[in-house]
């Protein structure tokens, strides 16, 4: 596996590591001992699949309070995604700060996503599919969000045409106090 640094503080793409010959390819998507040596977190205690219809489909942004915090491997599996995370760590370097990263079944790269950062994802075409792994249980008495299109991140999204849920429209606008009191 191929460990690149994102420019947010503790978030990684991870590509393959492809053995190739006239049959195809063999790669590593998991090894505890390889992610340890990078000091990431190894604990997996749940799975998760995303399937999503329609092109356009705009899920997030969310994450888990403590005790639950979630470190996630997302993974497009079918399709292509734009995967956008925030750092929400208000003393992390990057605090307030977010990337996206087109995954693809095709470029079968996976984005690490520490504790403490809000996820969330746009499809780019129709019958898209996620798997994520999870290291806790969703408990979604400690699950939060903050609005994709919040004007405190200025979130750049690919596709006009969106389906989002009604919860995911809801969340009110964020300061960075909110994430201060949250204790993330």
């Amino acid at each position: 596996m191929i460990f690149i640094p994102t420019p947010l503080t503790g978030a990684y793409v991870i590509e393959l590591e492809k053995r190739e010959d006239e049959r195809g390819f063999f790669a590593r998507s998991w090894c505890e001992t390889e992610f340890a040596v990078h000091g990431l977190d190894t604990k997996i205690v749940q799975c998760n699949t995303s399937f999503n219809r329609r092109k356009g489909t705009l899920r997030g942004m969310h994450f888990q309070l403590p005790p639950f915090s979630e470190t996630k491997l997302v993974r497009c599996v079918r399709g292509s995604l734009y995967d956008v995370i925030i750092d929400v760590r208000p003393g992390s370097s990057t605090f307030l700060r977010w990337i996206a990263v087109e995954l693809t079944a095709d470029n079968r790269k996976t984005l690490y996503v520490p504790k403490g950062f809000a996820h969330g994802f746009q499809t780019l075409e129709d019958n898209t599919e996620i798997y994520y792994q999870m290291s806790e249980r969703y408990a979604p008495e400690y699950a939060r969000g903050v609005r994709w299109n919040d004007p405190l991140f200025t979130i750049a999204w690919p596709n006009a045409d969106r389906i989002i849920s009604k919860n995911d429209q809801e969340y009110k606008d964020s300061d960075p106090s909110f994430f201060q009191a949250l204790a993330i």
